[in-house]
């Protein structure tokens, strides 16, 4: 087992240590559920930032707005049944 509190700042691991002892849970458990954390929010941002790169390239914007017409319609002839 890789004991990853041993290249993490002290300050880190003192608040690491504190946060356990108050809420009573053990500090791999919060180490884990930070680290979820993060990562979906670096997912997050990866998303985000190529819809951005997207919105800036006109060729791909035209393909998004042809999908969406088709899209469209699709709901429309599904409504009328």
């Amino acid at each position: 087992m890789v004991n990853y509190t041993s290249s993490l700042p002290e300050e880190t691991i003192e608040k690491l240590n504190e946060m356990a002892r108050r809420f009573q849970v053990p500090k791999n458990e919060i180490i884990n559920k930070a680290l979820v954390n993060y990562l979906e929010a670096l997912e997050k941002r990866m998303f985000i930032d190529s819809f951005k790169k997207l919105a800036g390239d006109k060729e791909m914007l035209e393909i998004a707005e042809e999908g969406f017409a088709d899209y469209l319609d699709q709901i429309s002839d599904y409504e009328k049944g």
